[in-house]
This record gives C-alpha cells, structure tokens and sequence, in this order.
C-alpha cells in the first residue's frame, strides 16, 4: 500500500488546501508553468460584464434588485402625494415645487443615486462604439430625469422640495420586468409561453398608463380642483372605458393637454400591443400551446404521435379509444409537425372533443415538444406510420426515429407503434405492442382465399361495437349481421367468471362447449399464469385450471352481464318450446339445447343407447335412425378423439401412380431462408429441393420445363392470383399461410404473382423452397397477361393497393386505377372471386358498382343510417365487405388502438392469422355445410359435434343467400321484369320461371318460407296484382313473356361482346378456351358473417363455419386407420354409424 500511494501524483498546488492557507511554497521549485485558459478577455470590463449581463442568475438578481427600486421610487411618490397638505391657491409655482419632508428627501436621493449608478454602469459595459445610441435610448433618459435633480439638491439644498415625475418611474419597471422575465427563462432554461409574455407585457403597459395619468392629473390639478389619487384613479378610469360621466374633469388647460396626449398614445400603444396578442393568439392555436403540469399530474392522458392527421384517421382513433368506458376521463393530446387541417379543426371545436382532445404542433424529435406534450407523464404513446406516401420506407424510417425518441425522452411510457414494412420492424422491438401493416394485410388476403371473409371477420373482431347495427332494417339477415357484429373477444380469470368458473379440472372443449351452451359464449384460448403465451383452443386435453385467463367472443364482458334465475330461466325456455312459428325451432331442437349438461346421446360405438336420444323420424326404408351425437366428456378420452392426421398427410396414401411421377415429393419444416430479419418460423410445406429461378417463371419456359402458361401445367387444384406491383418482403406472409404444414396437400392452391416489377434475388431465395409458387412479369390491366397467367382457371384473384397510386392530389381518389382496373375484371370474369384491398374503406362502395341497383341504393340509405347513430361500422353492410371481396388495411387501426385496453388482442390475432405458431395452439381453418351434414340442423349440435369428435371450436358461420334483385334499364322494364336466383351456386336466370319450386328450396337463417325477407315479398305481391288487373290472362303472359326474352337479350347480349373479346384474345395467344364459362354471373347473392350465432341458429346448406382447429403437433394422432370425413375436408363415407359430419 506504501509503494502505490508514492506513485500517486500529488494535486497542484492552487487546488490544495494547505497551499491555500501557507501559499504556492513549492511553486517556486517547480519547473512547471501554470497556465490559465479564459472564454473572454481576462479583463475588469469583462468580467463585470459576465456578472453583471451573461451570467443568467447574477443578471437575474441585478435586474429584480433594479425592478424593486423602481417600484420603491413609485411608492415614495405616492407616500409624498398622500402626506402633502392642499396648496392654497392656483398659483403655477405649485407644479414645480411640492413640499417634501428630509427623510422622504433622503430616500428618494439614496435611490436615486443607486438607480444612476447602475443606468450608467450597464450603459458602460454594453457601449459597443456608439455613445449617441447608449444616451438618446429612452430609458436612459427617464433614468436622468428621475435621478438627477435628487443628486443636484444634495448640492444645491434650495432644490430639494423642487417637484420631479418619479412616477415616471413605472415605465423603467416596466422595462426591467420584461429583462427580469427573459433573464429568468434562461436562468431556469425553460422555454415559457410567448403568449404568456405578450399578455403580461400587455398587462404591465395598461397599467403604466394608467398610473402615469392619475398622478399627472392629480399633480397639474393642485391649480385646478385639487384632486387626490382617488378621484384622479376615477376620472381615468371613467375616459379610458369611453363612458365619461362627466362628474369630474379636468379644469386648467395644462390638464388637459396632458388628458389628450395621454389619449393619444393610449390610440398608440394599445393596438400595436392587442395586435401582437392576437397574432400570438393566433399562432398558438395553430401550434396548439401546451399541455398542463398541473394537469398531466391530477388527469391521465395518452399521445398520438402523427406526421400527417386526416380526418378519417382522428375520426376513427377517437371513436375507438373512447368508446371503452374506463377512457371516458382521458385526454387526447395529438403532436404533429404540420399545422391543423380546416376539417381537423371543426371536429375539434365539437364541445364533445374540444373537452378532451389537445392539438399541439410540434415535432417527436424535440424534447421540447415532448416535454409540451408531457410525454413523461402519459400512459401511452401511439405512433402511426403515415401510409398515403410514396415512398413508405422513408415513413417508416420516421417512425423509427420517433419512437427512438420518445424511448430516449420518456423510457417508461409504453409505447403503440405503427410499422408499413417488416423490414423495419426490428429496430423497434422495444415497444410494448407493434402492428406491421404488410405482415398483417398479406397474411388476410391469403386466408381470405381457403377460408372466406377472414378479413371481414377480423375487422369486426376488432372494432368496438354494441351489436345495434341494422337492427331497425326490414331485411332479416341484416338484423342477424348487424347483433353478431358486436361480438368481441374479452378476458376474465377462471375463478373469478360465472362462465367458467365451475368447469375447472375439465378440459376445454368441455368448458367451450358448455359455456356456449348455457351462457352464449364461444371460448376460444387460455393462458397459465405464469406463461406469456395465449393458446387458442389447446385441446380436449388441456385441463382447465382456476388461475387460467380465458379468451371468449361475447357481445360484451362477463363483468356487465347481467345473470337470470335458473328456474325462470327454463320456464321461459319450456313456454317457448309450445311455439311453432317460423323462427322459432321445432320441439326436440329446444329440448337438445336446455339445460346446463349436454344430454347423453348414443356413442360412435355401435352399443345400443340408453335414454332420451335425438332420433328423427327415418327418411326412408334403408336407415332406421339418423345418427345421432356424442357428448363432450369432461376429460379426453384418446379413443373419443377423431384427429385429422395432418403430420402423415392423409392424401398421400391416396394418389396414383401417375400422380406420384408427376408432382414432387414434399416435406414438412421450416423455412431455410427469411426475407427479412424479425419473421416468425411457421413449420410449412416445402420441396426436397429449391426450384432453380428460371423455373418460377410462369409464361418462360426453360431448360427444366416448357411451358408458358398456365394451363399447360394441369393443376389439380384451382389458382390463386396475386396481383401486386412489387415483391416486397410482405408478399412473402402471403405465401406461408397457404403452405402451412397443417393444410392437407391434396388441397394446396398453385399461388401465381402477377408483378408490374421483376423480383430481386433475395425475394426469389425465400419462395423457390414452397411447392407451386410461380411469378409473372405483368400487370392486370393487360388482358393478356390475364390470361397467361391463368386467370380462367383461378379460384381467387387478389388484388393488391400499389403503393405508387396510394398518394393523390384530391383525397379519396388513390383508389381510381384499381377500382376501375376491378371492375373491368368483374365485368370479364364474373364468376371469378376477387379480393381487393383499397387504400380508402369510404371507396368500397364502388366495387361492382351498378348505377341502376335498387338494392345496393337501399344499402346506401341504409349505410348513412348507420352513420347518423353513431355508428362505428356504417360501412358493414356493403356487399362486397360482408361477403370479404374488399379491405382495407386502415380498417385495422383499430387494433392498435384497442391494445391499449385489450393487451392480448395482437397476439390473438397474429395467431389468427397465422403470422404466428405456438406448441399447442390451434389454428384458423373452416368447413363446409354439406347435405350431408344437414341433419345436425343447429348451431349448438354443430358445436357438440366438433368438439365431441375433432376437438374444434366453432367461432362463426360465413352464410350466402340469393336475393331477388330488381336490376334493369328503366323503371317500366323494372316493374314488369324480376329475374330470381335460386340458393345453388350462380344458376342461369331461366330458373326464375319456377317460382314455386324456388320457394320451396330457399332457405334463410331460421326459417323455410320468405317471410324474413318482406321487401322482396311486397315487391312480389304487387307485381303478382298487376298481372292480375291486366285483362286476359294469355296477353299478361304473353307481356311477361316478350319483356323477360328481351331482358335476357340485352343481358346476354352484352356479356357475349365480352365473352368474345376473351375468346378472341385466348385464340390469338393460343390458348385454349375451354373451361371459360362467360355465362356464369353472381350478381344476385350476397354473404355475410355471423360471429358466435346464438346456439339455435338453423344450419343451411353450403354455410362455411368457421373453425379453430387445435395443433395436431400437440399430441400424436391416433393409430386407426384414416377415416375421410367433412371435418377434415375429405370426402364424406358412406356409412352413418360412425360419428361424422
């Protein structure tokens, strides 16, 4: 220790204590210079100047020193007028001499000689070259002429009761609060408000005005009227509010002259200080001023961080943040770099946003803006990419950058970001909850195309909504639509729900099922308490525990549900049950569905069954009963379980020789190759080996292959378009869902990329790995590329929002090219599914637009409705977005948004959507009601069946109706034509002729007849009545007869001049045209969504039920052999003993 504190150099001398008390000693033995660096010149000057101007706090102390002897020299006038005795006389020597008593004399002398003292020490040290400038400014003159005759009566004792303006004094107050003020925001570096400085600087001129008439009033009256302070306070006070009484004025001509010049610069000063208020007044309503301290510490508030504000965007956060009512008290502040748009503003003066919303324009990138907005004190920072620009990668690196510095500025303010590109979204995997838009857009579209309406099913998922839209409609599915809508998801822990409570130690689709049944409710995940991760639909064999969180779809929480008595519960269950209207089910349907405990019906085995069972009456001579369904056992059975053997892929075993040469083998994994850094490993179908690049070439043929198109190739199985203008990394979401390994094989959609630009290299490294992935170079608005690329043969065309056409001049107007583009491909291929993402969901009331469509006139009234509700969903009932052929991607906005409530509702739906994989959670798949499968006749039977047999939980029915649509050229072709079409799939209008037999067939969601449709049922009847007054029958038929061939000509007409052009083409580019069908048209049916039905909601034939399937990889699948049923999208045996759909 002695050898380390030897080598330790000693301090200098100047900094040590002893060398300050005995001085340098040893300095003088040093042979080390000592050197002093200064900012400034080291000189007396300078550093008088740096105390007494440049440092903030010394100058702040001088200038309030300054202010407080100015307001002293004002208050020893006043005390001098107060003790002054009347003057007798009106004599002019009593304006310039007062009496004065020797203390009051010794004070104003003292304050005086200190006030020039320092006038003059400061003119000193800011003289710059210029005497003249320093000596004619104004407050060095009053400074002279206030001290200066107090200093000359120290010499001169017969000047001493000569009368000086001290109150003039007020003016240079006037001028050191303004310094005092500036030098205190340095001081304190703190940036205070302008219009704060404006209204006190307004404040303190007003005040001098007014102090400076009264006491020259009062002072040039002692000749006069001899006013005090009071009456003199009085008079001004009287002349300067214009009302003039006229009780007291002035009466010597010296008075008022100074009453006019006083006036006069009042006119002055005054406007120019107003002026300046307003126009600060002005700039801080643009800038949007500041957010409270006071207020960010007693309320909660959150920041919306935006480069660019649209209405529509602000509309669409406000309802949706708001409509949660523990939000009600919060504040809104919105932080954006650019000024207030014009629509912005009158939404923000609604006294119901005015209260709770804050603009403020600023920029993230500033903690001075950060700190305006108090972003260390907000509960929550969203961030929201701006998607209308060009150039989307240069948004996201503004994103990026924001949420680095509200990270840097506030590190615990949880942060909501948004993200355009999944390129980008590392660089902020700090944030509490991200949203890629790519990611989920593309992983939408693609389940759009195996299970229909996802997106639309999505969005109503995460939209708040009570569930009362349509409900004033006369149309019935609209009723239905609008109440299932309000179906969100919520949590609540085990113990703690009366839905779940008493289903612990059972297993899930035991409580799933039961929980619907008895309560209404579809459970559809659960969480351990002490994992992170949600798992929807863990199984039959995950048993449910009391800490467990549940996920169920409800139309509202547990928490405000209201609860009946079980027994009059079930009296108005047994009075319902003697009702036998239409929409009501029949008698055995109500008594399969009461109670809390699933009736023990007859099992899969073939031993004879005990007690009530659901047998119907038999349908013929060959079956004696139909079959009938298992219950769901509280505990897995592993023989009770029918599993689709997904891993060993069932349809392998059943290809043919020809088959097994012609495709190539496939195997499970995951992905080698990631585009971008941050995607989540799906295990997917792949090949052995990648296919070469040239290969993945569609309309090129190579060394390997020879075609050029796409019906060359001889798919098996229908096409999948996606039309896009680039291979951006978010098309490669798209691919991965549809070659998901639990997608049978059998099934896999070839997936062709219809691509206005060539894609690079990385791109081509991630997809040549999946089986049937092709590209094209092409663009649709080219009908030959149409073709090429296979269109004709093609289940599903996706159309993709280019990001060049997102930005227009006029709003709303990004989405022109690609609607008309759509419409023209409507109007090609009518039977062709389209899906169309649009930049705007105002626009999707143009998709397959008709201008003469009555109905889709009715929606439009219907739809603004809607909107003057309040609702959040005007547009739902739009065709083409509840049949899920349109989105938009700022639909889900929304999900961002509702996160800040709902935490899980992001990783729900990611898993959803398969973006995301779990060990042991399910997944999103449907199936398809076949006429098979209608003897289960209900919802609830159906969701015993799948969670008795497969371990499926059903969450949805996605239902398509024919509608009688009145379409034609003008009115009198409109009252005497009606063209119907039946419930299969895009018949010819030739069937309406058969309107008995379509009676007879059409089915809706409760009942058999058209009753819920009573707008097309008084059309019918009174077309029915004007045949009937027309005379003879054979004439009205004989008009009915003319009027519908004629019709049919001009339809058929028509879509034979587009049937030829796309023969003509398919001719010239030598392909064949077999296989287009130009007749086929769907224009008269519509589809629509019911999220979680009501459990005795009718099953009809060809409704697609939604389904979340449990991971097959969470246990082994059973050893017998592989049964094909409906579940497993297989074909349906024969046989009915087993338990199948």
């Amino acid at each position: 220790m002695v050898d380390l504190e030897s080598e330790v150099p000693p301090l200098p001398p100047r900094y040590r204590f002893r060398d300050l008390l005995l001085g340098d000693q040893g300095w003088q033995n040093d042979d080390r210079v000592q050197v002093e660096f200064y900012m400034n010149e080291n000189t007396f000057k300078e550093r008088l100047k740096l105390f007494f101007i440049k440092n903030q706090r010394s100058s702040l102390r001088i200038r309030l020193f300054n202010f407080s002897l100015k307001l002293l020299s004002c208050l020893l006038y006043i005390i001098r007028v107060l003790l002054e005795k009347p003057s007798q006389g009106n004599e002019w020597s009593h304006i310039f001499w007062v009496n004065r008593s020797l203390p009051l004399w010794g004070l104003q002398v003292s304050v005086a000689l200190i006030s020039l003292f320092e006038t003059i020490l400061l003119g000193y040290l800011s003289y710059k070259g210029n005497i003249w400038e320093q000596i004619l400014r104004i407050p060095f003159i009053l400074e002279i002429i206030n001290a200066v005759p107090f200093i000359i009566s120290i010499f001169w004792p017969t000047l001493r009761n000569l009368f000086v303006p001290v109150f003039l004094n007020c003016w240079l107050a006037k001028h050191a609060l303004e310094n005092m003020i500036n030098d205190l925001h340095r001081a304190i570096q703190r940036t205070q408000s302008a219009m704060f400085n404006q209204v006190l600087i307004l404040i303190s001129t007003l005040l001098c005005l007014i102090f400076t008439c009264i006491c020259g009033i009062q002072h040039l009256e002692r000749i006069g009227k001899k006013l005090n302070l009071f009456d003199s306070l009085y008079f001004c006070i009287v002349t300067f509010s214009t009302v003039g009484f006229g009780d007291v004025t002035p009466e010597t001509w010296s008075s008022k002259l100074f009453v006019v010049a006083m006036i006069c610069v009042a006119l002055v000063v005054l406007p120019i200080q107003f002026e300046q208020l307003a126009y600060l007044w002005m700039e801080r309503q643009k800038s949007g001023g500041n957010y409270s301290r006071h207020r960010a510490q007693t309320e909660k508030h959150v920041v919306l961080c935006v480069s660019s504000l649209k209405i529509d965007l602000l509309m669409d956060f406000l309802n949706e943040f708001y409509a949660h009512p523990r939000l009600q008290d919060y504040y809104v502040v919105i932080l954006c770099p650019t000024e207030m748009d014009v629509q912005v503003r009158r939404v923000l003066q609604i006294p119901m946003w005015s209260q709770r919303v804050i603009y403020l324009q600023g920029s993230a990138l500033k903690d001075q803006d950060l700190l305006r907005a108090k972003m260390d004190n907000a509960e929550a920072c969203f961030i929201l990419s701006s998607r209308c620009e060009v150039d989307r990668t240069s948004s996201d690196h503004q994103t990026i950058l924001r949420a680095w510095a509200v990270k840097d500025f506030a590190p615990n303010c949880p942060l909501y970001v948004q993200i355009l590109k999944p390129e980008n979204k590392f660089h902020i995997k700090f944030a509490d909850h991200v949203v890629c838009e790519e990611e989920f857009k593309y992983a939408m579209l693609a389940l759009n195309c195996i299970c229909p309406a996802t997106s639309t099913l999505i969005t109503l998922l995460v939209h708040t909504s009570r569930g009362q839209e349509g409900q004033q409609s006369p149309e019935q599915w609209q009723k239905m639509y609008g109440r299932c809508s309000g179906n969100e998801v919520y949590h609540i822990v085990l113990e703690e729900s009366t839905f779940f409570a008493e289903y612990e130690g059972k297993s899930f689709t035991y409580a799933s099922f039961h929980a619907h049944k008895k309560f209404g409710v579809c459970l559809i995940g659960i969480r351990r308490e002490d994992n992170k991760n949600i798992l929807l639909n863990p199984g039959p064999r995950y048993i449910m525990n009391a800490s467990d969180i549940c996920f169920y779809i409800n139309i509202t929480k547990e928490e405000n549900s209201a609860f009946k008595n079980q027994d009059q519960q079930r009296k108005s269950n047994v009075s319902r049950s003697f009702y036998h209207g239409p929409s009501r089910l029949p008698v055995h349907s109500i008594i399969a569905s009461m109670g809390t405990v699933a009736i023990d019906l007859q099992d899969t085995s073939c031993r004879v069954a005990s007690g009530p069972t659901l047998a119907l009456p038999s349908e013929g001579s060959k079956e004696l009963r139909r079959p009938s369904i298992a219950p769901v056992l509280e505990v897995a059975d592993s023989s009770s379980i029918q599993t689709c053997d997904l891993l060993s892929d069932q349809s392998e075993d059943e290809t043919t020789p020809d088959e097994e040469t012609s495709n190539l083998e496939y195997a499970k994994g995951y992905p080698p190759y990631s585009p971008y850094i941050g995607s989540s490993p799906t295990f997917c179908h792949l090949l052995q080996e990648k296919v070469p690049f040239c290969c993945l070439r569609l309309d090129k043929s190579c060394q390997h292959n020879y075609y050029e198109d796409a019906k060359a190739y001889g798919f098996k199985n229908k096409l999948i378009i996606v039309a896009a203008e680039t291979a951006g990394n978010g098309l490669y979401n798209f691919i991965v869902p549809l070659r998901a390994y639990y997608r049978p094989k059998k099934e896999l959609n070839p997936i062709v990329l219809l691509l206005d630009n060539p894609p690079d290299m990385h791109f081509l490294d991630a997809i040549c790995w999946f089986p049937m992935v092709y590209y094209m170079v092409g663009s649709i608005d080219n009908l030959d590329d149409l073709l090429r690329c296979g269109v004709t043969f093609a289940a599903n065309m996706v159309v993709v929002d280019k990001e060049s056409t997102m930005s227009a001049e006029e709003d709303y107007m990004a989405d022109a090219k690609t609607i008309v583009n759509v419409q023209t491909l409507f109007r090609l291929f009518s039977s062709l599914s389209i899906i169309t993402e649009l930049t705007h969901p105002a626009n999707m009331r143009f998709m397959q637009f008709r201008a003469k469509d009555c109905y889709s006139l009715a929606l439009s009234k219907l739809e603004k409705k809607e909107r003057e509700r309040g609702s959040n969903l005007a547009f739902m009932f739009r065709l083409p977005f509840a049949a899920g052929r349109v989105f938009s991607i700022s639909m889900l906005d929304t999900l961002l948004y509702q996160s800040f409530v709902k935490d899980y509702m992001i990783s729900i739906t990611r898993l959803l959507l398969g973006l995301d994989t779990i060990p042991g959670s399910g997944f999103l798949c449907s199936m398809k009601i076949t006429e098979e499968d209608l003897w289960i006749r209900t919802y609830a039977r159906l969701y015993q069946k799948l969670c008795s047999s497969t371990g499926d939980v059903p969450i949805g029915i996605y239902r398509t109706e024919s509608q009688k649509l009145t379409t034609s050229e003008s009115r009198e072709i409109a009252s005497q034509s009606q063209i119907s079409i039946s419930v299969e799939e895009w018949e010819d209008t030739k069937d309406a002729k058969e309107p008995g037999h379509h009676r007879s067939i059409h089915r809706n969601s409760t009942s058999s007849d058209q009753s819920d449709h009573p707008l097309l049922r008084r059309k019918s009847m009174q077309w029915a009545r004007r045949l009937s007054r027309k005379g003879p029958k054979h004439s009205g038929k004989t008009a009915e007869k003319i009027t519908q061939q004629r019709l049919n000509l001009y339809r058929r007409s028509e879509r034979q001049e587009l049937a030829e052009l796309v023969k003509n083409r398919m001719k010239h580019l030598g392909l064949s045209t077999v296989g287009y069908d130009e007749m086929n048209d769907h224009q008269s049916t519509l589809s629509y969504i019911l999220i979680n039905p009501s459990p005795d909601t009718r099953l009809e034939l060809n409704d697609v039920v939604y389904l979340i399937r449990p991971d097959p990889l969470s246990y082994l699948p059973n050893s017998e052999p592989s049964r094909k049923n409906s579940i497993c999208n297989a074909a349906v045996q024969d046989s009915r003993e087993e338990t199948q759909l």
